[in-house]
């Protein structure tokens, strides 16, 4: 009976060793992939990196975000006219949402940056906040007189740089500030040294509401690349495209100083200040990387 009783202890011990082990396997397996999370699959184009390439003139940052990891290189901009404009960085913001979703619509020479506001300042006396914000935050929906248009030195920041320069520039028939001196305000020296320093393709301003695509061009006329980057976006977004800008005399416009350094730039005019005319703009992005894919 003894023997017996001791069989059935140590068969009882043993069962008991089996189940404890299994639990603590488990457990540990469970804890490893709760702190260790699966890698998902990476694209083979994708690339993003976040940049504070300046501040304004109130501290507020000057974001780029940077997509792909090719050679040549496209920079959009929007929001130099602030929250005169806010629609263009709507439209900016959507664009990095989408390259974020579809990474693969980059080809593999480009990487792709934008610069969603380059008036932080401008927008945020219309939307009254810094950072990201939707169209429920903006407080006056259509902008008519202005407001927002000047970064808070009053400058306007798209007659401060280098092309045919003055003191005193127009928008429509008013009289605007260009600043002390070319690139006197910090939002315009963070554009230029970010374009100094990565030597861009082509660079893409989005602006609204003239409804149009306009070339650049300062003393030396149009360059050959920009009718063409011109043509391409205008064709597939439908908006129609427009050599010159002659509607009042301009100074010191930001195109303006990129084609007097052999940068092709192109304008992208919406049709109003309240919406992103979302098809119209991904058409035209698309058409661009499809020219510069084929180089």
């Amino acid at each position: 009976m003894r023997v017996l009783f001791t069989r059935r202890n140590v068969i009882i011990l043993l069962i008991f060793a089996v189940i404890v082990t299994g639990v603590f396997v488990f457990v540990g397996y469970k804890k490893a992939h709760e702190l260790t999370p699966v890698a998902l699959p990476e694209s083979n184009n994708f690339q993003s990196q976040h940049t504070i390439i300046g501040k304004s003139v109130e501290g507020r940052d000057i974001d780029a975000y940077t997509y792909g990891k090719g050679d040549t290189r496209l920079i959009f901009i929007g929001g130099i006219h602030g929250g005169y404009e806010w629609n263009s960085v709507l439209l900016a913001y959507q664009v990095m949402d989408y390259l974020e979703k579809t990474p693969d619509v980059i080809p593999e020479n480009l990487i792709i940056t934008v610069i969603p506001s380059a008036n932080p300042d401008g927008v945020y006396k219309v939307i009254g906040k810094g950072g990201r914000f939707t169209i429920s935050d903006v407080q006056t929906k259509n902008q008519t007189d202005g407001t927002g248009r000047l970064n808070a030195d009053n400058v306007d920041l798209n007659r401060n740089f280098d092309c045919n320069w003055k003191s005193k520039s127009t928008w429509r028939d008013t009289i605007v500030s260009a600043g002390s001196k070319v690139f006197s305000e910090p939002e315009t020296v963070a554009i230029r040294d970010f374009i100094l320093k990565n030597t861009p393709s082509a660079v893409i301003f989005w602006h609204s509401q003239a409804n149009a695509v306009y070339a650049s061009k300062c003393e030396d006329g149009i360059l050959t690349k920009t009718l063409d980057i011109m043509n391409a976006y205008a064709q597939a977004s439908g908006y129609t495209a427009v050599k010159t800008f002659d509607q009042y005399d301009v100074t010191g416009d930001a195109e303006g100083w990129l084609a007097s350094i052999n940068i092709p730039a192109i304008t992208v005019e919406l049709k109003t200040h309240e919406a992103i005319e979302w098809d119209k703009n991904l058409a035209g992005i698309k058409a661009l990387l499809k020219y510069y894919d084929q180089e």
